[in-house]
């Protein structure tokens, strides 16, 4: 299946969503911040990655713009999951460079679901 880099401060929300991906038979590369998840996308170099927005340090939209800027990393596909659910929310992280933005709380099918669509997209 993928390399699929999850980023989120939330211990609990970053291992539902590693053992939703996990289980789907994907690899799973899980870490706790932005800074971090700039990192692992170099070294790993994923197939797509889900950031949470509000992180400590480096914010899941500091990620993705240093993802973007990154000519080896620019076209990776990119899901934000965050609980900021307000219209200039959803804008500011897709001007930011996200392919997909989904809210929390969230369903895990539907993660799953909007996760194999931007894959089977970027194929």
């Amino acid at each position: 299946m993928a390399r699929i880099l999850v980023a989120d401060d939330d211990v609990d929300i970053r291992e539902l969503v590693e053992f939703k991906l996990s289980t789907l038979g994907h690899d799973v590369v899980a870490v706790s911040d932005g800074a971090a998840a700039i990192d692992a996308c170099q070294a790993e170099r994923p197939d797509l990655a889900v950031l949470d927005v509000m992180m400590p340090g480096v914010s899941g939209l500091d990620a993705i713009r240093a993802i973007r800027a990154d000519p080896a990393l620019a076209d990776l596909p990119v899901i934000l999951l965050t609980a900021r659910a307000q219209e200039s929310d959803v804008e500011t992280g897709f001007d930011s460079g996200a392919d997909d933005y989904i809210t929390k709380p969230f369903s895990p099918r539907e993660l799953a679901s909007r996760v194999q669509a931007l894959l089977t997209r970027s194929v």
